[in-house]
């Protein structure tokens, strides 16, 4: 009989917006969400168990593993919970949330305080240590944050475990191969779409076309309340949060000037000109 998939879903508290120093990202006294990654992430994990219940709408004409837990995982301030009750509400079983301390930032790319923000390699080896202790044989995580689009923290993950990976998935299917299971992504390459195979345990990231995450409905949204949420440390995993990297200055994007209109082809082409464009 195949082993099941005990999945580790990472998801962040975020709300980009440069603070007014321009040296990274303000999360004091803002409203937070979940990382519109993330929320594709959590709705993968729970496609899957859906994929393999005879009972569900979404079940897969196709063999598909079963999936035994779906664990929301979040490092940051208290605050952090939010998002984990929002990912048991979307259908995750438990959560577990590492408080570093601090009210500024948060998620899984970790939270500013005395002991300063969680970088991407402080997040892969906190993921690493908790994939051991829960026993884990299947991580999906968002690309990237919205707030610092790091784009690390899968690879660095899959890296220090030794996994293999697959990067920007667009979809996740499962092959059966023998008593085990071979897991196919594809992605959206600059020419077309690439597709890769690789056993479990793995390591995937998702992208934006992976599919449309549901709303937390308001009877999920109670039910949620009543699922297990433990709290944990980095002492408790073993994990230095020592800082490597130095944020120099971070700026938004200049604003986007007011369009114009022209009477013909010949003001356009005229206009171009003008502009350098052609």
């Amino acid at each position: 009989m195949s082993t099941p998939l005990k999945i580790l879903v990472p998801v962040k508290r975020i709300k980009p917006r440069v603070n007014s120093a321009r040296t990274a990202i303000e999360t004091a006294n803002v409203k937070h969400s979940m990382n519109p990654f993330d929320e594709l992430s959590i709705e993968a994990a729970v496609r899957l168990r859906e994929a393999s219940d005879p009972t569900s709408k979404r079940k897969s004409p196709t063999p598909t593993p079963t999936v035994s837990d779906i664990l929301a995982l979040s490092a940051g301030p208290a605050k952090c919970v939010d998002v984990l009750r929002t990912a048991m509400a979307m259908g995750a079983d438990r959560a577990i949330h590492v408080d570093v301390g601090g009210e500024k930032g948060g998620g899984e790319g970790g939270a500013e305080g005395e002991q300063g923000e969680l970088e991407p390699l402080g997040v892969a080896k906190l993921l690493k240590k908790v994939v051991e202790a829960e026993d884990r044989n299947f991580v999906i995580l968002g690309k990237q944050s919205i707030d610092d689009d790091s784009n690390q923290t899968g690879q660095m993950l899959a890296g220090l475990l030794g996994w293999s990976q697959a990067t920007q998935a667009s979809e996740i299917e499962f092959e059966q191969k023998g008593d085990g299971w071979m897991c196919k992504v594809t992605k959206e390459v600059d020419g077309g779409v690439e597709t890769v195979k690789a056993p479990l345990p793995m390591v995937v990231t998702t992208d934006l076309r992976l599919n449309e995450p549901r709303y937390a409905s308001l009877p999920n949204i109670m039910k949620a309340k009543k699922k297990k949420l433990e709290k944990k440390t980095l002492a408790d995993y073993g994990v230095d949060n020592t800082r490597r990297l130095r944020v120099v200055k971070v700026e938004e994007p200049p604003p986007r000037k007011g369009g114009g209109k022209v009477e013909d082809v010949d003001g356009m082409i005229s206009k171009l000109k003008e502009l350098g464009a052609i």
